[in-house]
């Protein structure tokens, strides 16, 4: 495995640390009142963590069966859940 492919995984997990901490934040605060809250926001935090998970399954086994190394799997299973994250802290911020 490359330093720099280990280097950019840590770079995009950290982006999703940050981007998932942000979103819980938001949704905390909308649930306690202290900023405005979707009616449906709730339900959405649940269902939308199914779907996002299997297609994280899904990459990561295409990954790996097509002889990914270490890093191009985690990279392959962090991306839709990565891209999820980020749609949420945009669509929160607003």
């Amino acid at each position: 495995m490359n330093p720099l492919n280990l280097f950019a995984l840590n770079t995009q997990f950290a982006s999703l640390l940050f981007d998932t901490q942000a979103v819980m934040t938001l949704r905390i605060l909308g649930m306690a009142g202290l900023m405005p809250h979707a009616s449906g926001e709730n339900s959405r935090m649940v269902k939308e963590k199914g779907p996002a998970m299997a297609q994280a399954y899904k990459s990561a086994t295409k990954a790996a069966m097509a002889g990914g190394s270490p890093d191009q799997i985690m990279t392959a299973a962090m991306a839709p859940v990565s891209k999820k994250v980020r749609a949420n802290r945009k669509r929160l911020t607003k």
